[in-house]
């Protein structure tokens, strides 16, 4: 059974819109990523680190719109911005399929963090939570519900928090519900933002970069954050007339440290494994690959091991799009799998960002230089590894 794509919608500092977007990634364009201070939700009296600053790919605050929910919270503002642009496909989905058919599954770290830091503070200063502020916003299921809600869909619907990739286990959760017959049609991906408990987070492993990552470099030393949202509708009919189908989908567990991915790589190559065996393709037939590019020390090492134990010398091009989008966490595998969506509709590829110093202790790996393919794109694989070892892999293809 084929599990169609949408055309994406989406929203990241390297873009309002698709189109944007992918000019970004493929001109190498970081305008998007500058330098803030900690807070980006406008509460900078929630913290005592609110005047420390980051490299941040921050969405342009004008963007957004209130939503009119009972919580108004910058995540949903995102979200909503990115649901809009897929207004007439989730509208031909509903037409089509019925509302009981359609199901929701998205990915997320945050769950209402700029309100939570505030109604905390305001407790342990003032003995009490703030008078307007209910933990049911913190809710895991919370923006899901919200767009059941929007739509009033009947179907399914489900929030994923496997940290970086979130969006990924949202996407393979919602081909199953459909190859499963649960549903005809899922709004699948994921939305984050980079709250300062992340910012703040993160800075404490050590794991933030002094400047723009620079990953697979040996002189790179940390992520660069960033906030965003990509949303697919996923079906068994090719509604939007994309001819995109989601061709495999692989998962593994490392299990093995909170924070760190097995460092030989060997969790992320079965993710890989797995995805080229669901898909009946060989390593020959993957025009692409996405990679997860953190820019952290662990993460770009055994993910260079991972690439090169099973592709080899077939030198397959290859890039990370994060030192242009930042690292946008709960929907960097949706937004990823977006980047591999238009570069097969665009045939571009996007480009590697890097200062081209190469880590002579990592396989040489064929990073693309120049948005020019030397063979026609039809297939490409994004790779994604989160916290807790949670790696996912999948590959579309034209069909």
């Amino acid at each position: 059974m084929n599990i169609y794509l949408s055309n994406p919608s989406l929203i990241c500092c390297a873009g309002n819109c698709p189109s944007d977007f992918f000019y970004s990634i493929t001109t190498k364009n970081q305008k998007g990523i500058k330098k803030t201070k900690c807070s980006l939700c406008n509460n900078s009296d929630i913290s005592d680190n609110a005047n420390k600053e980051f490299f941040v790919g921050k969405i342009d605050d004008d963007i957004l719109k209130p939503t009119n929910d009972k919580f108004e919270m910058r995540i949903l503002q995102i979200l909503d911005y990115t649901l809009n642009q897929l207004e007439k496909t989730i509208q031909l989905a509903i037409s089509k399929y019925g509302k009981s058919r359609i199901g929701v599954c998205l990915g997320s770290c945050d769950n209402g963090s700029e309100l939570s830091l505030k109604a905390h503070k305001a407790f342990f200063t003032e003995g009490s939570f703030p008078s307007d502020y209910n933990i049911k916003a913190q809710s895991a299921d919370y923006i899901s519900t919200y767009v059941s809600k929007k739509y009033n869909l009947e179907g399914i619907s489900l929030s994923f928090s496997t940290a970086c990739s979130s969006s990924g286990s949202a996407i393979i959760k919602a081909s199953e519900l459909i190859k499963a017959g649960v549903c005809d049609a899922v709004i699948a991906g994921g939305v984050d933002i980079a709250s300062d408990t992340v910012l703040l987070g993160f800075n404490s492993l050590e794991a933030i970069s002094s400047k723009i990552s620079n990953p697979f470099s040996k002189n790179r030393d940390g992520i660069t954050l960033g906030e965003g949202a990509s949303i697919f509708v996923l079906s068994k009919d090719d509604i939007d007339s994309t001819s995109i189908i989601l061709a495999g989908c692989g998962e593994s567990s490392d299990a093995s440290h909170m924070t760190a991915p097995l460092a030989d790589g060997s969790g992320a190559k079965q993710a890989m494994q797995n995805a080229l065996n669901n898909s009946s393709l060989s390593i020959n037939d993957i025009d692409y690959i996405n990679l997860h590019g953190t820019g952290t020390h662990l993460n770009d090492s055994m993910e260079s091991k991972a690439v090169y134990n099973i592709f080899g010398a077939v030198n397959v091009p290859v890039s990370t799009i994060k030192p242009i989008t930042g690292h946008t966490l709960g929907a960097a595998a949706s937004l990823e799998l977006a980047a591999c969506f238009l570069a097969i509709k665009n045939q571009k590829l996007p480009v590697q960002v890097w200062d081209k110093e190469f880590d002579n202790e990592l396989p040489k790996l064929n990073f693309v230089d120049t948005p020019l393919p030397t063979k026609k794109i039809k297939c490409c694989m994004s790779n994604n590894f989160a916290f807790g070892g949670c790696n996912i892999s999948l590959i579309i293809k034209e069909f």
